[in-house]
């Protein structure tokens, strides 16, 4: 018997009381739609605690410990009458006490935030290490020393939040409306071992990697940081869309050696599926099981952890922080990465929590395929033919973006641009999607083989002309090269005190970036002044090998678009019968009969003046050129 008590005297002594690491989400708001809320505790012995919170605002409701007793998940739920302030757990166990920190917030206000975007916008796609460094303090960090060096494409090189801040006059002055940064998570403070190029690491300085769903990477600054980000261009009447990651975690994230549940993950990291991108098989109700399993239970680069959105813990994880991320920092909109490798079914849930809280909210969703059929499956505003409706506003136009390049950069027919748009009858909303010419997973627009400035700014006349919601990347104003990733990330020239010339200023530009930048606000202007190019339907009036025409409707108004991307001048003739003309028009300052002659003005200033008789329209167009011709009351 003594020898019995000896014993359990010994384990008495091994067994150590609760410690509690970290809390998410950290803190939550009273009045909130999502309540209650789930928080995952961090920390060790935490198996078999009991909780207790001694303010009766929040109610603890289930409790539930990993089997390892490093993770402690705590339903509670947070009264009616609850009110801003601390609200800490208490933690027990037989061996001991520990605190688990909690906060309740007052919302913000809003007014001025959760705005959403809309064809009413032009997005500005700027990556935060790669734009301007406003800080040279966070450039080598106490905790990541050693991943900043400018002279290596993948490391870091020092863009941070601040640079962001002090050049969104250059966004306001460019004309544009929202700015989507890609991800600002916390990532690994040491070299990406597992992702080799060349045989060379690298750092996650992209945002892709994220360790800590509820941080933010210290090589761009902080929280704090970010909200006086967000509220800076909200003052200047600039939207922001944050970019996200719902499909997988960075290679180094704690979760991969010590998952939260057994199902946290799809397989683990010694046994798990790869990728294989079949994403059609996921709208094809007879496609092979094990192509659809792999799709979207497999691992990026058979390396990056993939999240099981089917275990209802991980699930209400991520909705918590997404919420929690709109909440904290005012957000507009959210750029959602890898969409079609997380099952529609959580998009579904996912999408009905956000626009609970905030019905003005929008998300984009990555969509990468050139098949439009494929695309608008993701689209969300009817259920597909597996009942699921996945509630996702828009998706990035990846069909129109081949288009553009086939047509503007390879002198592919007009008709192409045509096409594709014929295909926006399978869309539920054709007018949200997300249009553009380059972003910072492809290739730059002017890296394509012989492609000519006149080529850059005939496809922005279309992008910005076309329907949808336009996006900028970063530098494409000022015909920034660069090949595939890393190369299309080439820091912006001026964000840096030490580069040779300031793009950010007209002094630093060279005449030809000069010349697409005015372009390019020239587009903007017009794009606010005639309200059809951003909300009217699109009527098709040529499209042929070398001759593109076509009218943004609205109403008694419809912009005449007309490109002629032959090598030789053409006369172009618009037949505009079904064009919704009045008797009476005006043109400029001129009224007129609509079967008397008069003379239209270019927009742009590029093409002569054209020509209304009997109702056809006609007009000298320069060769490879561009016009808009206002028409209408």
């Amino acid at each position: 018997m003594r020898r019995l008590v000896l014993v359990f005297a010994a384990c008495r002594l091994i067994a150590a009381a609760p410690e509690v690491s970290k809390v998410e989400p950290p803190n939550w708001w009273v009045g909130h739609s999502l309540n209650p809320v789930r928080l995952l505790i961090y920390g060790k012995d935490l198996k078999g605690a009991t909780v207790k919170c001694a303010e009766a605002a929040v109610k603890l409701g289930q409790v539930q410990a990993s089997a390892a007793g490093t993770y402690l998940f705590v339903e509670i739920q947070i009264q009616e009458d609850a009110k801003p302030g601390a609200y800490s757990l208490q933690i027990t166990t037989p061996d001991g006490t520990a605190t688990a920190p909690f906060e309740l917030l007052a919302p913000l206000p809003r007014h001025g935030r959760f705005q959403g975007f809309s064809p009413d916008d032009v997005i500005y796609l700027a990556m935060p290490d790669r734009f301007a460094n406003g800080d040279p303090s966070n450039d080598d960090p106490l905790v990541s020393r050693g991943l900043f060096d400018r002279r290596k494409a993948r490391y870091y090189h020092g863009g941070d939040f601040q640079g962001i801040i002090n050049h969104l006059p250059y966004l306001k002055e460019l004309g544009v409306t929202a700015l989507w940064l890609t991800p600002v998570y916390d990532n690994v403070n040491h070299l990406n071992e597992r992702e080799k190029y060349e045989g060379e690491a690298i750092t996650d300085y992209h945002g892709y990697g994220a360790v800590d769903f509820y941080g933010v990477e210290e090589h761009f600054g902080d929280l704090a940081l970010l909200k006086k980000l967000v509220d800076a261009a909200h003052t200047l009447g600039l939207k922001v869309i944050q970019d996200q990651v719902a499909n997988h975690t960075g290679p180094y994230h704690p979760w991969a050696a010590d998952p939260p549940t057994p199902t946290w993950f799809n397989g683990t990291v010694e046994n798990h599926l790869a990728n294989t991108w079949q994403i059609w098989t996921l709208a094809d109700p007879r496609a092979p099981a094990s192509l659809q399993k792999s799709t979207i239970e497999g691992w990026f680069l058979n390396i990056l952890p993939d999240l099981n959105q089917n275990d209802p813990l991980t699930a209400q994880y991520l909705i918590q922080n997404t919420l929690w991320w709109i909440a904290s920092t005012g957000i507009d909109g959210i750029r959602q990465d890898t969409l079609p490798y997380v099952p529609r079914t959580f998009w579904h849930d996912w999408m009905r929590a956000i626009k609970r809280e905030y019905p003005d909210f929008r998300v984009v969703g990555e969509m990468w395929d050139e098949d439009p059929a494929l695309v608008a499956f993701f689209q969300g505003g009817r259920a597909k033919f597996d009942g699921v409706d996945s509630g996702v506003d828009a998706l990035f136009d990846f069909p129109l973006f081949g288009a553009i390049r086939r047509v503007f950069a390879h002198n592919a027919a007009a008709e192409e641009l045509a096409k594709v748009l014929a295909h926006d009858r399978l869309y539920t909303k054709p007018n949200l999607l997300v249009t553009f010419l380059g972003l910072h997973d492809t290739a730059r627009f002017m890296n394509e083989k012989a492609v000519r400035v006149d080529d850059l700014k005939l496809a922005f006349t279309f992008l910005i002309t076309t329907r949808g919601i336009p996006m900028i990347y970063y530098g494409d104003e000022i015909g920034m090269t660069g090949g595939t990733d890393p190369d299309n990330r080439r820091d912006f020239p001026g964000g840096w005190p030490e580069d040779a010339r300031n793009a950010f200023d007209s002094a630093g530009r060279t005449p030809e970036q000069q010349a697409i930048f005015e372009h390019v606000q020239k587009l903007m202007r017009l794009r606010r002044k005639l309200e059809p190019l951003r909300r009217g339907s699109t009527l098709d009036l040529i499209a042929d090998k070398q001759v593109y025409a076509f009218a943004r409707v609205s109403g008694n108004v419809a912009p005449l678009v007309i490109f002629n991307l032959a090598a030789d001048p053409a006369t172009v003739v618009v037949e505009t019968s079904e064009l919704p003309i009045p008797p009476r028009i005006v043109v400029g300052n001129q009224v007129g009969n609509s079967q008397s002659a008069r003379s239209w003005h270019d927009e742009l200033g590029i093409a002569p003046d054209a020509q209304w008789q009997d109702g056809k329209f006609m007009v000298q167009m320069p060769a490879r050129s561009a016009a808009i011709y206002s028409v209408g009351r």
